[in-house]
């Protein structure tokens, strides 16, 4: 079995009295596309944040690609994609100011996908060359894509990455999520409350509860085996609404 890309023990981070992450364990392993699934507040951008090394823990250790978050080589760092749930873009640069910027930063800067996907979203000579600031806050969110996917990164982990979308911008996302990220054999980590969007491209999910991962697994395992607790008397199949219902009350 290949060694894990991402690997936590013991990880505990608190605000004040509030327990986010509680002795919390955790791994994915190379090829892995997982969907991480919490209530609002559950702490899943704490999670994601802990683990790309952003937040700092209280107690335990995370690993990615086998270094330790907290002393991360370039190389590593360079094979490695974020979406953060907001928006961390040079507000003050034009759109091909940012791109030209961090191009600068990855050798394995993919020119032809990032011409593509610009065009693709919508990104005119006008959009190109406006500051990021007066962005919609979709273009926003689709320049911060372009950015995660603009070097193919090894690792991609996304927070709500498709929040400030709209449908037609969804569809197109989780069109080349699919095609052009997954299938490249990439390691992901999804996170959204957008089950439908999760049910397309996660193969297996987690359920983040309590500052623990409650439960992970194939997706069709998890829902085959909550309809069977039932004792299969269901007029219908089991949902990932009612498994998320269920696993998180």
């Amino acid at each position: 079995m290949t060694a894990p890309i991402i690997q936590m023990r013991g990880v505990a981070k608190h605000f004040g009295s509030a327990i986010v992450l509680n002795s919390l364990d955790w791994e994915i392993r190379q090829g892995q596309v997982v969907g991480l699934l919490g209530r609002n507040g559950a702490g899943k951008s704490t999670l994601m944040e802990c683990l790309l090394g952003l937040r700092e823990t209280d107690a335990g250790s995370v690993r990615l690609f086998g270094e330790d978050v907290s002393a991360l080589s370039d190389a590593t760092r360079a094979r490695m994609g974020y979406v953060p749930q907001k928006s961390n873009l040079f507000e003050w640069m034009t759109p091909v100011q940012m791109l030209d910027y961090f191009k600068a930063m990855y050798p394995r800067w993919n020119t032809v996908k990032v011409e593509a996907l610009l065009e693709r979203w919508g990104f005119n000579a006008l959009l190109l060359n406006k500051p990021i600031g007066r962005l919609s806050g979709g273009e926003q969110q689709r320049l911060s894509i372009i950015r995660a996917l603009a070097h193919d990164p090894e690792l991609l982990v996304l927070d709500e990455p498709a929040s400030s979308l709209d449908p037609a911008g969804r569809r197109s996302f989780l069109a080349e999520l699919v095609d052009g990220v997954i299938e490249r054999g990439t390691t992901v980590l999804f996170s959204t409350h957008i089950l439908t969007d999760l049910e397309r491209v996660a193969l297996d999910v987690a359920f983040l509860k309590d500052g623990r991962i409650a439960l992970q697994g194939q997706l069709d395992d998890l829902l085959e085996g909550a309809r069977n607790v039932t004792g299969g008397t269901r007029a219908e199949p089991v949902s990932l609404e009612d498994l998320f219902i269920e696993v998180t009350k």
